[in-house]
């Protein structure tokens, strides 16, 4: 009954998600592996994949934010090794109700494990916002590199290997956590699921990363799979599916006295990785893990059954058909009650200069590296371009190659338009990677929502996937992986729609990274068809009410993110206009760079302001201005010339000292 109530649960068995995930494009010529595994695979030439994926840790993050938010770390960490990677790069989506305690305990939580484990954080976004109060978001990424040839999967292939257990030891920590934190509503009882929360330990999982990066090398393992949501019985019923595994729940190494078998099957401690292992190799698996200081177990064999079958003591304690946990849990379509947005009422905006600095100064906007500098960026010697601009890059050593990698997200336009939510999180995401150069490869997705049984929110989620595939459609960039994270519900309030998306792209040559404009340069606007709004901009939630209808054209959106890409070879400064519209993307330009900008601009505040429709912000030398290479499907105009201390009329220092003000 208990591994039924897990592995049918929302959080492992996607029974309101999986029907809806079928719309979104997974295939393409790089694609090694799509979804389905631990994370997805895509071939970088040369011999290099990349694996990649992004998880949620919301709701123990919620309870626990500090523990919630370290173990979110570590298992997208195992997922990335599970695939035979080694993990090269963490990024985090953070979205609270303020830059609190309970914040602070989160990113010390991100930061704690991945600065012990060796591994950069290297961007994200951070969010606050009061719907996010009382039911944060904690979503973490993790990029992994390795050969081409040497994709690891976690279905067993052979009748007859054995299944080693390895890493920490089992515990009682973090039984039922899929089911009692992940897949129900919190409300005023959150404290009393402390105990389901799981305990992270990152010098174990630093060891663990090496164990598993030796056995995939050497060739000793036939599979492998991480140890994460339910335990053993979501990692020993996917790697079973298609053959079947007698498990001997008395060999697990445990550290605690008295533990029954269900609760061995379903505890969700930490750090534990499970491989299948050919008898004649079993010695050296042994030795690796040994050297290591790991505990360790023969824990069962794969049969030819069908069936997950667990042991105790020489006696069968319980038998289910291995596909009835996986392929064939319940799906349940959802219902829909499509929402209409209010209207768009007109928003009064101070005068510009006044209202630049104060969205600049505001926690929606300000400079996050309050949160950064608790992050080691550096660590692995591969970090280009550090977080604070776009999108960020890793060399790929020993060639000049790069990876640009980054996160984003949708919360508000959700409210106004899921769809569009979807469509914008994709493409902001594909943005900020072409404004390094790279050209977008794949993405993978965290869809956060509330609970899919309330029809209205069933229409959100449906809508925001198939936003997700019409943008991932027009871009040509499939998507590899991903997770959902439903019932984001707080006493029956519903987080805002909240999608966000991972991008990674392919850099041919990290020496031509923008790093900065320079003075005299040309600054030139390239706009999409796509209308500019105020409709779900911080302007508006600054200074209005919420409402309005934005859309989006994404032939031109693709062709923009095309045209951002081609013009980083040439330019010293790319850059997405997003969150603050026009007038805080120069803003930002400038302080990155150090040099100000003469424009010539109207103080129309939708041009300045307005956001949805796609604009991209370069920064040229003059001779290398060329005519529009786009047609009708990019808009380009001149908008200024770099040089001086100010943009828009207001000094640099002045806009710094509004920009990094700590809260």
């Amino acid at each position: 009954m208990q591994v039924f109530s897990l592995l049918w649960s929302e959080h492992c068995g996607y029974k309101h998600s999986a029907l809806l995930l079928r719309r979104l494009p997974s295939e393409g010529d790089r694609v090694l592996q799509g979804p389905g595994e631990n994370a997805g695979v895509l071939d970088l030439g040369e011999g290099l994949a990349v694996a990649f994926k992004v998880e949620s840790h919301n709701h123990p993050s919620a309870v626990e934010p500090f523990q919630g938010a370290a173990t979110g770390v570590g298992g997208i960490l195992r997922d990335i090794s599970a695939m035979g990677a080694r993990p090269v790069a963490v990024l985090d989506g953070l979205r609270f109700g303020a830059p609190d305690g309970h914040f602070s305990r989160a990113v010390g939580g991100v930061g704690n494990y991945g600065n012990c484990v060796g591994v950069p954080t290297v961007g994200g976004e951070v969010v606050f916002d009061d719907a996010y109060a009382s039911n944060c978001l904690v979503n973490a990424m993790c990029v992994g590199l390795l050969p081409a040839e040497r994709v690891t999967r976690a279905a067993a292939t052979a009748a007859g290997a054995l299944v080693v257990l390895y890493g920490a030891t089992t515990g009682r920590d973090g039984i039922g956590g899929a089911s009692v934190l992940a897949s129900a509503e919190l409300g005023e009882a959150d404290a009393d699921k402390r105990p389901t929360v799981q305990v992270g330990d990152p010098f174990t999982g630093k060891r663990l990363i090496e164990v598993s990066a030796e056995l995939v090398e050497r060739g000793l393992v036939l599979s492998l799979q991480d140890c994460g949501a339910a335990g053993l019985a979501s990692s020993l019923s996917e790697m079973a599916a298609d053959y079947g595994i007698d498990v001997h729940l008395d060999r697990v190494p445990q550290r605690e006295e008295g533990m029954e078998p269900w609760e061995v099957m379903i505890s969700e401690s930490q750090e534990r990785m499970v491989a299948i292992v050919h008898p004649a190799r079993l010695a050296e698996v042994e030795a690796v893990i040994d050297r290591w200081e790991l505990h360790r177990g023969v824990i069962g064999e794969v049969t030819e059954s069908g069936v997950l079958r667990a042991l105790w003591e020489g006696d069968e304690v319980g038998a289910i058909p291995a596909r009835l946990l996986t392929d064939e849990c319940p799906r349940y379509p959802v219902e829909r009650a499509p929402r209409i947005p209010p209207p768009e009422t007109p928003t009064e905006l101070p005068a510009a200069a006044a209202a630049l600095v104060e969205l600049l100064a505001s926690p929606a906007l300000r400079s996050r590296a309050f949160v950064t500098r608790r992050y080691d960026q550096l660590v692995q010697s591969r970090t280009v371009r550090r977080p604070g601009l776009d999108a960020a890059v890793l060399r790929l050593r020993p060639s000049w190659r790069g990876l640009a990698v980054t996160l984003d997200g949708q919360g508000r336009i959700g409210l106004l338009d899921p769809l569009v939510a979807g469509q914008l999180a994709v493409l902001e995401a594909a943005r900020n990677v072409a404004c390094t150069g790279a050209e977008p490869l794949g993405i993978t997705d965290c869809l956060n929502f509330g609970n899919p049984e309330k029809p209205e929110i069933g229409w959100e989620l449906a809508e925001a996937i198939e936003g997700i595939a019409l943008a991932s459609e027009a871009l040509g960039v499939p998507v590899v992986s991903g997770n959902v994270s439903l019932y984001n519900d707080t006493d029956g309030r519903s987080i805002p729609p909240t999608p966000v998306i991972g991008c990674v792209g392919l850099v041919e040559d990290v020496r031509r990274v923008p790093r900065g404009w320079e003075e005299g340069d040309a600054i030139v606007l390239a706009r999409s068809r796509s209308p500019l709004t105020l409709a779900g901009s911080e302007a508006q939630a600054r200074w209005g009410t919420l409402g309005g209808s934005p859309s989006l054209d994404l032939a031109s959106e693709a062709a923009l993110v095309r045209w951002a890409g081609t013009t980083a070879e040439r330019a010293t400064l790319v850059h997405d206009v997003s969150e603050g519209g026009l007038a805080v993307a120069l803003a930002e330009a400038a302080l990155w760079s150090g040099v100000g900008a003469t424009l010539v601009l109207d103080e129309d505040p939708l041009a300045l302001f307005g956001e949805v429709g796609g604009q991209v912000l370069a920064a040229l030398p003059a001779e290398q201005l060329e005519p529009d290479p786009t047609g009708s499907d990019v808009e380009l105009r001149r908008i200024g010339t770099v040089g001086g201390d100010e943009v828009l009329g207001v000094p640099l220092t002045e806009l710094r000292a509004a920009h990094e003000e700590q809260p």
